[in-house]
């Protein structure tokens, strides 16, 4: 694993299935003298920032925190949405670069998400591609200015998402028109549903370097007060 003093950020993976009972983290609490304050800890292990897939299977009825799916491609980029237990399609972005980070980051802002799963391309074999440094590339930079809202970012395997996606489509009858629109978002779709599906088997959490934006990250997002995860409307039209 890389140094968390040598990159801007760093993943951490979630491989097994002895953190699905940890409990959830508690916000950093400030203890120490104001001129002997404790230093920052580094974190080391993805339980102490659990994904919300993790969060589900620890607790079945809890409803919190929205998901972002995100299908980067080299022109388009694919976006989906969970909230609950309900996956839709949202968007499909033509941007690239800095833009393209800035309206993720816009999305998530307006749907009050606070976490993106990011696909990340492997082989059959289940090996990583020249792609997916592209990808992680995109997801650091991505990862830093997240953390200054408390987000997270992590990464998933997308394999197959794309053909799975198109299936589904014509499964629902839509045009080829319709589906060359509308597959990165679709793939986005399928990507959140593995996610949920496996309990975040295999996500990884990329973290920034910094200490400070990690304790952001740990602290979480502002809690809005006029959530209500019990009362979720119908939201999109796609």
């Amino acid at each position: 694993m890389c140094s968390l003093h040598s990159l801007s950020s760093v993943a951490i993976s979630f491989r097994t299935q002895k953190y699905v009972n940890t409990p959830l983290v508690p916000r950093l609490s400030s203890i120490g003298s104001r001129n002997n304050p404790l230093p920052l800890r580094a974190a080391t292990s993805i339980d102490e920032i659990p994904p919300n897939a993790v969060r589900r299977k620890i607790d079945r009825d809890w409803r919190g925190g929205f998901s972002l799916g995100v299908d980067l491609g080299l022109s388009r980029t694919g976006v989906a949405i969970s909230k609950g237990y309900t996956v839709k399609p949202l968007t499909v972005l033509k941007s690239r670069g800095q833009k393209l980070e800035t309206r993720l980051l816009e999305i998530a802002e307006e749907e009050e998400v606070d976490e993106f799963i990011i696909g990340l391309p492997r082989s059959s074999d289940g090996k990583e591609t020249i792609q997916s440094n592209k990808i992680r590339s995109v997801a650091g930079r991505l990862a830093v200015q997240a953390a200054e809202r408390g987000w997270r970012v992590y990464v998933f395997d997308e394999h197959g998402t794309t053909s799975e996606a198109s299936d589904r489509m014509i499964v629902m009858g839509l045009s080829k028109s319709e589906r060359q629109n509308r597959s990165d978002a679709y793939a986005a779709v399928i990507l959140l549903e593995r996610y949920f599906s496996t309990q975040g088997l295999g996500v990884e959490i990329i973290l920034p370097k910094s200490l400070e934006l990690q304790a952001k990250i740990k602290n979480g997002a502002p809690v809005d007060p006029d959530f209500n995860p019990e009362n979720l409307e119908e939201y999109y039209t796609f």
